[in-house]
C-alpha cells in the first residue's frame, strides 16, 4: 500500500470539493481545446464502475481498488501515451501528479474527466511537435558534424521547456532523415516522406474518439492488476471474436511494435506471407500500399492501424515495404507483393514430416510434428459433426502415419506456439502417457482441480523430444511440463514464456441493462495453472532439460518481464508415476550436445548475433554522422555476405559478390531443429544400450 497525506476535509465537503475541482478542470480543458477536446460519453462512467466491481469479485487476486492501484494506473496511462517522454513537458506531469491518488476514485465514482484532460493535453503536445517538424524540414540537415541521438528515453527526465523538446526533436527527425538518406532518398524525397509520416500521425490523433481514450485508460487500470486482464471496447471485442474464430483475411503474419517499427513476430503456416518466401520473422514493415495505391509510411504508426491497413478481403493485393531482419535501419528496402487470403483453422493445423540422418555412424529416421497452436473446432463439435478438427485428432492421425513409416523417434515442435485450448493440451499429453494427472488448476477461492488424461490408451511410447522457445506459452507449457514431469521425453530449446494463468471473457451487456447499446468485454484472470509436481508454470515457464543459445533470451520477452505479473508459487504435488526414461541419460545428452554446438558454424553465427544484439541494447545513443553509419552498414553487409557464401560453399554453389541479390531460399538453416534431431538420435542409442544391458543383467541373453 502506498501511503498518502491525510485530508482534513469531511467526507461530504471533500466530495463537493472534488466535484467542483473536476468541473473547473473540464471547463478549462474545453477552453484550451475548443473543437478537438474529447470527453467521456454517457456510458463510460457506468462501464468503469461495473468493470471495477467485476474485477474485485472475479479476479484471481481479488484486488482492492485503492491508492496503490491509482498510482500505478497513472504511471501506466502516461507510459501508454508517451512512453519515450518526447511529448509531455515536466509542467504537464507536475499538473497530472494532482491525480496520482484520485484515479481509483475517478473510476468508482464515474467522474472520468481526469484521463480525458490528460489525453487532450497529449493531443495538444502532439500537434505542437508536428508543427515543429514541419518548420524544421524547411531546411536540410548537416550529416557531416558529430551528433548523437538518444534511442531510449523511457527513463529520462521530462523536458523542462519547449526549447528543450525542440532540441530532442531536432535529433529525432535528423535520425529519421539519415535513415532515409542511407536508403537512397534525396533531400526532397526525405522531406516529403517525413512530412507525410507526421501528417499521418496527426491525422490518426485527430481521428481518436472518446471510446479510444476510454479503452486506453481502462487498459491501464486493468494492467495495474495483472498484464492479461483487459478491457475490450465494442469494436476491439468484435476483432477479438473474429481472431478466435480463425477467420481473418490477411497475409498470415503475427506483428508487434519495436522502436517505432512494425516487426514480424511469426509467419503463420500456409498463409500468403509463408507461401511467398519473401517475408520472414524479425523483418520490419515500414510501408503499406493497397493495390494501385501509393506506399504509406507506417513508421511510428500504432500497431492496430498497421494491422487494419494490411488486413483486407480475400483476393485483394497489398504491397509491403520491408527492411529485412538482417539489415540495419537505413539499408535499402524491399517491396513484397501479397494476395490476401482467408487465414483459417487449416493453416494452423498440426503437420508432420520425416527426415533421415546419419549420426555417429548410424542411420535414423526421425518424425517431426509441428503444432502451431492448440485448436479445436468447437462449433463443429457442438453441432454433432463426427470428424471435427482438433489438435489431438490430427496428431493422432499423424502419429499413425509416422509409425507406419517406421520412425526411430519423434520431435514435437512447439516453437512460437502461443497456446490455445486447455482441453487439447490435456488430451494431447494423453497420447504419450498411459494414464494419470496432466495439470492442476487453482481458482481464486483456493480450490484445486486436477485434470486427468481422459484416454488410457498409449498412442506413441517411443523416444520423444519436445522443442520450445520463449514464445511457447500457456497450453504449450502445460504439455511440455507434463512430458518433463513424467520423465517421458526431453525438453529442448529455450525457457518458455511463463503464462500460467487462465482468463475468462465477461460480456458487459450481461451486467449493464441498455438494450439499445452494445458494450464490450472484460478479460479477467480467474485461475492459475500448476504442474503435477506442484510448481506453477506462471512467471517461470518450463526450463528445458537441454538449453540452446537464443537471441530471444536477451529480449524483454516472457511473463517475468511483464509488470504486475502474478508470481511463481507452488501447491501440493499430484499423485503420479514417473516413466523414468530420460533423467538417467541427461548428463550424457547435455555433454554431447554442448560439444556439437561449439563446433557448429550456425551456432557460432548465432553467438555472434547475440553478442551484437546485446551491444545494441546497451547502446543508448546512435551516431548522426553519415560516413560513420555507412561504414557500420557496410561492415554488417560484408559479414552477412560472408555467411551466405560459407553456406553456399558447403552446397557446392558459386559465391555471391557484393551487391548480388541473395535468393530468398537461402535463409538461415534451422540449426536448432537439426541439433534436436541429433539429441534425439543420442537418446535412441542410449535407451537401446540401456535395454540391452538390462537384458544381460537379467540373464535373458
Amino acid at each position: 500500500m502506498i501511503s498518502r497525506p491525510q485530508k482534513s476535509l469531511p467526507s461530504f465537503k471533500k466530495t463537493c470539493y472534488l466535484f467542483v475541482l473536476l468541473f473547473t478542470l473540464l471547463v478549462l480543458t474545453i477552453s484550451l481545446f475548443p473543437s478537438e477536446a474529447l470527453t467521456p460519453n454517457k456510458y463510460h462512467p457506468i462501464v468503469g464502475k461495473v468493470a471495477a466491481k467485476l474485477l474485485t469479485r472475479y479476479h484471481y487476486n481479488l484486488p482492492v481498488i485503492d491508492d496503490s492501484i491509482s498510482s500505478e494506473l497513472l504511471n501506466l496511462y502516461l507510459e501508454d501515451l508517451d512512453g519515450n517522454r518526447i511529448y509531455f513537458l515536466a509542467q504537464d506531469i507536475a499538473y497530472f501528479e494532482e491525480y496520482r491518488y484520485d484515479m481509483d476514485d475517478v473510476i468508482i465514482s464515474g467522474r472520468l474527466e481526469p484521463p480525458f484532460i490528460i489525453f487532450n493535453t497529449f493531443k495538444q503536445r502532439v500537434m505542437q511537435r508536428i508543427e515543429y517538424v514541419n518548420r524544421r524540414l524547411q531546411k536540410e540537415f548537416n550529416f557531416t558534424v558529430e551528433d548523437y541521438y538518444e534511442l531510449d528515453r523511457s527513463d529520462a527526465a521530462w523536458a523542462k521547456s519547449t526549447e528543450e523538446l525542440d532540441k530532442l526533436w531536432r535529433k529525432k527527425v535528423k535520425h529519421e532523415a539519415l535513415n532515409l538518406k542511407l536508403s537512397g532518398k534525396d533531400g526532397e524525397g526525405i522531406a516529403s516522406t517525413l512530412r507525410k509520416r507526421y501528417s499521418n500521425i496527426l491525422k490518426r490523433i485527430e481521428q481518436f474518439k472518446s471510446e479510444d481514450v476510454f479503452q486506453y485508460f481502462m487498459n491501464a487500470f486493468s494492467r495495474s492488476i495483472d498484464p492479461h486482464t483487459g478491457y475490450l471496447s465494442p469494436i476491439t471485442s468484435e476483432n477479438f471474436d473474429m481472431e478466435l474464430s480463425l477467420s481473418l483475411e490477411g497475409i498470415g503474419a503475427q506483428l508487434t511494435t519495436e522502436d517505432d517499427y512494425t516487426k514480424v513476430v511469426r509467419i503463420l503456416p500456409g498463409g500468403p506471407a509463408d507461401s511467398s518466401k519473401q517475408i520472414w520473422s524479425n523483418d520490419k514493415i515500414v510501408g503499406v500500399a493497397q493495390e494501385g495505391g501509393e506506399m504509406i509510411d507506417v513508421i511510428g504508426m500504432r500497431l492496430d492501424d498497421v494491422v487494419q491497413m494490411i488486413r483486407g478481403k480475400k483476393g485483394t493485393v497489398v504491397r509491403l515495404e520491408i527492411i529485412p531482419a538482417e539489415h540495419t535501419p537505413g539499408s535499402p528496402t524491399r517491396i513484397v507483393k501479397l494476395v490476401r487470403d482467408k487465414i483459417t483453422l487449416t493453416e494452423r493445423e498440426a503437420r508432420s514430416k520425416t527426415i533421415e540422418l546419419t549420426h555417429e555412424g548410424r542411420n535414423y529416421k526421425v518424425g517431426i510434428i509441428t503444432i502451431p497452436t492448440f485448436y479445436s473446432d468447437l462449433k463443429a463439435q457442438q453441432s454433432g459433426e463426427k470428424y471435427y478438427k482438433s489438435t489431438t485428432r490430427d496428431v493422432r492421425r499423424l502419429l499413425k502415419k509416422l509409425k507406419e513409416d517406421q520412425i526411430d523417434g519423434l520431435v514435437i515442435d512447439l516453437r512460437h506456439n502461443g497456446g490455445g485450448s486447455l482441453q487439447e493440451a490435456i488430451e494431447l499429453t494423453g497420447l504419450f502417457i498411459k494414464k494419470g494427472p496432466i495439470v492442476q488448476v487453482r481458482n481464486s477461492a483456493g480450490a484445486v482441480k486436477v485434470e486427468y488424461d481422459p484416454d488410457p490408451s498409449l498412442v506413441y511410447g517411443g523416444p520423444l523430444t519436445v522443442l520450445v522457445d520463449r514464445f511457447s506459452a500457456s497450453a504449450s507449457e502445460i504439455f511440455a511440463a507434463a512430458i518433463q514431469d513424467y520423465d517421458r521425453g526431453i525438453i529442448l530449446g529455450g525457457q518458455s514464456y511463463g503464462k500460467g494463468t487462465v482468463q475468462s471473457l465477461v460480456r458487459l451487456n450481461k451486467y449493464i441493462n441498455f438494450d439499445d447499446h452494445k458494450f464490450g468485454q472484460l478479460k479477467v484472470t480467474v485461475a492459475k495453472f500448476y504442474r503435477i509436481t506442484g510448481g506453477t508454470t506462471q512467471n517461470l515457464g518450463v526450463i528445458p532439460d537441454i538449453s540452446y543459445p537464443s537471441i530471444f533470451n536477451e529480449m524483454d520477452l516472457g511473463e517475468n518481464t511483464q509488470m504486475h505479473a502474478l508470481p511463481w508459487d507452488q501447491i501440493t504435488s499430484a499423485d503420479f508415476n514417473s516413466e523414468d526414461i530420460v533423467s538417467r541419460h541427461l548428463s550424457t545428452l547435455r555433454m554431447k550436445s554442448k560439444k556439437r554446438i561449439v563446433k557448429n558454424p550456425e551456432f557460432r553465427y548465432l553467438f555472434e548475433d547475440i553478442e551484437r544484439y546485446k551491444q545494441r541494447q546497451e547502446q543508448r545513443y546512435i551516431s548522426l554522422q553519415e560516413e560513420g553509419r555507412k561504414v557500420e552498414r557496410e561492415k554488417l553487409e560484408a559479414q552477412r555476405l560472408a555467411r551466405v557464401n560459407a553456406r553456399r560453399k558447403t552446397k557446392g554453389l558459386k559465391p555471391l559478390k557484393q551487391g548480388d541479390e541473395i535468393p530468398s531460399e537461402e535463409k538461415t538453416p534451422d540449426a536448432v531443429l537439426d541439433e534436436s534431431t541429433r539429441v534425439l538420435a543420442d537418446l535412441i542409442s542410449l535407451v537401446k544400450s540401456a535395454k540391452t544391458s538390462q537384458i544381460i543383467i537379467e540373464g535373458k541373453q
